[in-house]
């Protein structure tokens, strides 16, 4: 543990615990959240199979950076997790949008 807290400064284990939290609480939340929109879209895994996977992964990962610096702002460690979103989207490359 003290790797990672070093790796991502940070100081005391409850910070380590609200991070990893955030991010396992936001990554269930928007797996939760697309289940309705698919939905929305008249389409279900029961159906489409193939499309419903087609359709749902790019849309958890949209909900998921949407909803990760909210996260991480409940869990009082928005710094860090905006900047993570940052460092993520830059390198799937939306450098443009987000300078170092």
């Amino acid at each position: 543990m003290n790797k990672l807290k070093e790796r991502w400064g940070i100081t005391s284990n409850w910070q380590l615990v609200g991070i990893l939290l955030g991010f396992s609480l936001n990554g269930s939340f928007a797996a939760w959240v697309t289940k309705p929109l698919t939905g929305l879209f008249g389409i279900s895994s029961e159906v489409d199979g193939f499309l419903y996977w087609i359709i749902k992964i790019p849309l958890i990962f949209v909900v998921y950076h949407i909803t990760l610096p909210i996260s991480g702002w409940l869990f009082g460690q928005f710094k860090f997790f905006w900047n993570m979103e940052k460092k993520i989207l830059r390198r799937i490359g939306l450098k443009r949008f987000f300078p170092e």
